[in-house]
């Protein structure tokens, strides 16, 4: 699937719920959905800075070309929101990951429905999977 046929079905999942404590509940059920990252991930150089949480991302470029990422954080909410990244972003091209625009964030309501520091951190965990995007673009270039 495309980085946008994801978003459109991410987005027709939480418009059947109103209330945004089940949608909250559905964030937080993508998070206990979310495989675990491999233990040696779990480490200061794979930690999100900006993050009031913790959060780990782990990306590696199959042989395909696609990135394949991992994540997990130690707070409910935000496992649930590095889940939907993951959702949309996961095996999809370095390219395809660089120029996508991520309007399901809004579409849902998300953005609105976050404190500002979980804002930031959404914000910080997208950076850093579009900098693992542009590193392995660079490194596809090189070869």
């Amino acid at each position: 699937m495309t980085i946008n046929e994801i978003q459109s079905e991410i987005v027709d999942e939480f418009s059947e719920v109103d209330d945004w404590m089940d949608r909250y509940g559905m964030i937080i059920d993508l998070g206990n959905s979310l495989p675990p990252i491999d233990e040696k991930y779990r480490t200061p150089d794979h930690l999100i800075e900006g993050c009031q949480s913790r959060v780990w991302v782990n990306a590696e470029l199959t042989p395909e070309g696609k990135v394949h990422y991992t994540a997990d954080s130690d707070a409910i909410i935000v496992k649930g929101i590095i889940s939907l990244l993951v959702k949309v972003l996961d095996n999809q091209t370095p390219d395809d990951i660089l120029n996508a625009d991520l309007h399901f964030i809004n579409d849902i309501g998300l953005s609105e429905h976050l404190s500002p520091t979980r804002s930031n951190g959404l914000l910080a965990m997208l950076k850093q999977m579009r900098l693992y995007a542009l590193a392995f673009k660079n490194l596809k270039l090189k070869m």
